[in-house]
């Protein structure tokens, strides 16, 4: 299992899931090193996968006093005999056409679970693009672009420019920018999948000609910047924004995180907590800018999203702290669900102790 994780850093995706394949049929509970004292036990229930496909929680408890324990769960075999005694149990299985069959018998299992159940896994569903924005497309405040599910030998019935990516994709994989119906030709000729999100392109660029998206983590409802990307590009992921090669990006994000609560934080306060409220999962990602009417402007909404603090200190001092507030809130959530839980000692409960490490 540490090898497919060290692989699927690397970007090795199949020969890291031959790897977790053989080591989910030798065992199918993995205890996360972390908290050697810790006050809560928390139990995430996964899914067979890239880290596309669950949400990355090892990141969130890092550094706070919570043992994480790792269920697997497969089509195959859904539910295990007995599972690790837990105090919260979490669903960190994300939407997809593929887990659907997995979480619908998750939400037969969990309906009375003894324990409290985080992001149900009924609820997950939401966060699909097409029905986040049937649910969300009329929240006061919000623009959410106008996306559906078509295939190949539909009509297309958005106006350009528009986007085109396949279902399941993340990280701007097979994502462009379509500006005429030939230049739709040429992209269904250069992608082979049956079925695409198809949504509105919107114009986010600041009047510098820059693109900032904000990654925001509701947690328990509270909105925590977790980074700000900008760009020259449309198509913004941190990665390639050129943070890391820019002394004034980083100032500028230093500030927008910093002020966050104070700013952009309260300007959005309604249509995020109206986000929090309708998705109703306890903790969700989003991907979002400010449009260039003022309103909060949604990409995506997806328990995935990676929130972490494992940047360079050197070249980003301001994060750790700022990061930390919302590991805490995670901590506090957990704590609240169960008001009298005490310090439990730590025990040898069936597992391997193994940490996740990428890039």
């Amino acid at each position: 299992m540490q090898m497919s994780l060290v692989l699927l850093a690397l970007g090795q995706d199949e020969l890291a899931l031959e790897m977790q394949a053989q080591a989910l049929r030798r065992r199918r509970v993995y205890r996360m090193a972390g908290c050697t004292s810790p006050s809560i036990r928390l139990l995430a229930v996964m899914g067979p996968g890239t880290m596309c496909d669950n949400t990355p929680l090892d990141y969130i408890v890092d550094n706070v006093s919570v043992q994480l324990e790792l269920l697997f769960v497969t089509p195959d075999h859904d539910w295990p005999d007995e599972v690790p005694a837990h105090d919260v149990l979490f669903v960190a299985i994300g939407e997809s056409e593929r887990s659907a069959p997995l979480l619908a018998l998750l939400e037969q299992r969990l309906a009375h679970w003894p324990r409290p159940v985080l992001n149900r896994p009924e609820r997950i569903g939401r966060c699909a693009r097409d029905i986040a924005y049937a649910l969300l497309r009329d929240v006061p405040g919000l623009l959410i672009p106008p996306t559906r599910k078509v295939s190949r030998c539909e009509p297309y019935g958005l106006s350009f420019p528009m986007t085109m990516r396949p279902i399941d994709t993340h990280c701007g994989k097979g994502l462009e920018k379509i500006e005429t119906p030939a230049a739709l030709d040429i992209y269904l000729a250069q992608h082979s999948e049956s079925v695409f999100y198809q949504s509105d392109f919107v114009d986010y660029s600041s009047r510098d000609g820059l693109f900032r998206k904000y990654r925001i983590a509701l947690i328990d409802g509270r909105p925590h910047a977790c980074h700000v990307a900008i760009s020259e590009h449309w198509m913004v992921h941190y990665r390639t924004a050129g943070m890391e090669q820019s002394v004034k990006k980083r100032l500028e994000e230093a500030s927008l995180m910093e002020e966050f609560e104070r700013d952009f934080g309260l300007r959005h306060a309604s249509a995020l907590r109206s986000i929090s409220d309708i998705l109703e999962l306890e903790y969700v990602v989003l991907d979002c800018a400010e449009s260039s009417d003022g309103r909060l402007l949604l990409f995506e909404a997806d328990i995935r999203g990676w929130i972490h603090a494992s940047d360079p200190i050197d070249l980003y001092p301001y994060k750790p702290m700022v990061m930390q507030k919302a590991f805490d809130a995670f901590e506090t959530m957990l704590q609240d669900l169960l008001p009298d839980v005490h310090p439990h000692r730590p025990t040898s409960a069936q597992g391997t102790l193994l940490r996740a490490s990428q890039g």
